[in-house]
């Protein structure tokens, strides 16, 4: 098969997504439509958030997978990685074909050629530095894309902002090095450490899969790089190295120049920082001293681009950027609140390493000091809890009572029998009384109605189906309030 390549003109170009139900490929695909792309699709039956966006883009759907869901008039098949041509009979009719494919990373990256990109990356925190960079994008008055991992309130609900194609930025994953297809002018790096054991079983493996990736850069581009965070400083020092052409812009706390950061504390809901290069204060309505952090960097980055385009920036452009950060109101798992009902707050929160985890309670500790937090953890994978089985257990400090279930297994490895969620539970138990384990997330339903009461914050924590849960248990609360 010919090298596959994503034209710059898609105007009336059919592609057809497989998995196109997927939070990154119905994103893709508003991307493409923008385009002036013709999109059909194909995925399970089952109901999932993106359905109402690909409805809103009159995207047809086909399900269950078949050959002859693909038309006769497609061009370029594009498929999320979690479909092999093994197992999935389109894309086995598509290389039998010799169709045109490109898996989802391949797809973002051949887009990302087509205008000037950005790339954010970082272990933690990049799907909401996206999402605050697309909200300040959205009122600069550049013409510019966002993608993101998740869907964002500011973003209407959806994973993008599309307004024009001179600009892109985009979420950009270090799993199997997925990121080394993506053509980044600039990158943002919130954060470096050890994880995906399964795929980078010691920390040097990750490091150098992201040295990759910043090499990607082209001479005398940018890297704005968290000073708070030691591998993103490993990352900087290293790179400088062998790219000394790059230049190296760093944030957060301890960060010399124009975006070291001075926390001011909690304001009416809000937390207040400023910037070293900046007069004034900026205020981000999400709580977490790590938020503030990826405000700077979106920040920065931000600047650096209407900098590019307009040789300065603006009291006016700051102004817009201050009322734009004022104004978010996070992404879909990242510190989300479902909703109160009977005085108690319902939290969902994707962080799945420790050290997410960790600063997520924290931030939601010292946001709500006087509520007690009860946080409902279901861990994913079996290789990253065996590897950092001790962090897992020493994060949850900030939460007063723990609930823990079995291990989220993943697809890409298989049980051994040497960890379970039980072993997490008993290695937890060693140092905190309030601690539970229900092996089935719904087991522990009944228990945590009992336990919960007026002023409480239940916060579900994980990247497994644990979110049912807290909604559950919200749902059945507030049908209760309605009715009495």
């Amino acid at each position: 098969m010919t090298e596959t390549r994503l034209p710059e003109n898609l105007s009336g170009y059919h592609i057809h997504m497989i998995g196109i139900k997927g939070t990154g490929m119905a994103a893709l695909a508003e991307l493409l439509v923008s385009r002036g792309a013709h999109i059909t699709g194909s995925d399970v039956s089952d109901e999932f958030y993106t359905d109402a966006l690909l409805k809103k883009l009159n995207i047809p759907v086909s399900s269950p997978f078949d050959p002859s869901n693909i038309p006769a008039a497609t061009r370029l098949i594009i498929y999320s990685t979690a479909y092999t041509p093994d197992k999935n009979p389109e894309l086995h009719a598509a290389a039998e074909k010799n169709l045109p494919r490109m898996s989802y990373p391949e797809a973002l990256g051949a887009f990302s050629e087509h205008s000037y990109s950005a790339g954010v990356a970082g272990v933690h925190g990049k799907t909401t530095t996206t999402g605050i960079i697309g909200t300040l994008l959205k009122n600069s008055g550049l013409e510019a894309s966002v993608l993101a991992g998740s869907a964002v309130s500011n973003f209407g609900g959806s994973c993008t902002v599309i307004n024009g194609s001179k600009y892109f930025v985009a979420e950009t994953c270090e799993y199997k090095r997925n990121f080394l297809l993506f053509h980044p002018q600039k990158i943002v790096l919130t954060s470096i450490e050890s994880d995906h054991q399964d795929y980078y079983p010691k920390y040097e493996d990750i490091l150098t899969a992201f040295l990759q990736y910043i090499d990607r850069l082209p001479q005398f581009s940018e890297l704005f790089y968290c000073a708070d965070d030691e591998g993103a400083c490993d990352a900087a020092r290293l790179i400088f190295s062998s790219r000394p052409d790059l230049i190296l812009t760093p944030y957060g706390k301890t960060a010399r120049g124009d975006y070291g950061i001075k926390i001011h504390g909690i304001q009416n809901g809000q937390s207040v920082f400023s910037l070293r290069g900046f007069a004034g204060e900026f205020h981000i309505g999400i709580p977490g001293e790590h938020n503030i952090l990826n405000a700077a960097g979106a920040i920065a980055l931000v600047v650096s681009l209407i900098k590019q385009e307009r040789n300065e920036i603006t009291l006016a452009d700051l102004t817009a950027i201050r009322n734009s950060l004022a104004s978010f109101k996070g992404a879909k798992r990242r510190s989300e609140i479902v909703g109160e009902v009977n005085g108690i707050l319902f939290m969902d929160d994707y962080g799945h390493h420790p050290t997410a985890i960790r600063k997520t309670l924290k931030g939601i500790h010292d946001f709500y000091p006087e509520r007690r937090i009860i946080a409902d953890f279901m861990s994913h994978t079996y290789s990253r809890t065996a590897a950092l089985l001790t962090e897992f257990a020493d994060s949850f400090d900030y939460a007063d009572t723990v609930i823990l279930h079995k291990i989220y297994a993943s697809a890409r490895e298989k049980y051994t029998g040497e960890i379970s969620g039980r072993t997490l539970y008993e290695q937890m138990k060693k140092w905190r009384k309030n601690v539970y384990y229900f092996d089935e997330i719904m087991e522990a339903k009944d228990f945590i109605k009992n336990e919960l009461r007026q002023g409480d914050l239940f916060i579900t924590v994980g990247a497994g189906d644990n979110w049912k849960l807290g909604r559950a248990i919200y749902t059945e609360l507030l049908e209760k309030a309605v009715h009495v």
